[in-house]
């Protein structure tokens, strides 16, 4: 993903779950898809659609992680 996409990106992130601690970050080898962080915590991965532009946001929840 281009920088500006991933500032957009964070932006959204942010204002939407009111977190200003959210951080979108580029992925060293793949330029369709970036990482969500809270602070040095990783959430998921949102990817981007080439075919018609939008963004999926994919994040495991772990069984542990619900106790």
């Amino acid at each position: 993903m281009k920088p500006e996409e991933i500032r957009k990106l964070e932006a959204f992130f942010q204002k939407t779950f009111q977190n200003p601690n959210l951080q979108v970050k580029a992925r060293p080898r793949k330029d369709d898809s970036a990482e969500v962080y809270v602070g040095d915590e990783f959430l998921g991965i949102v990817f981007k659609d080439e075919d018609d532009g939008d963004y999926n946001f994919s994040m495991a929840i772990l069984d542990i992680d619900l106790n």
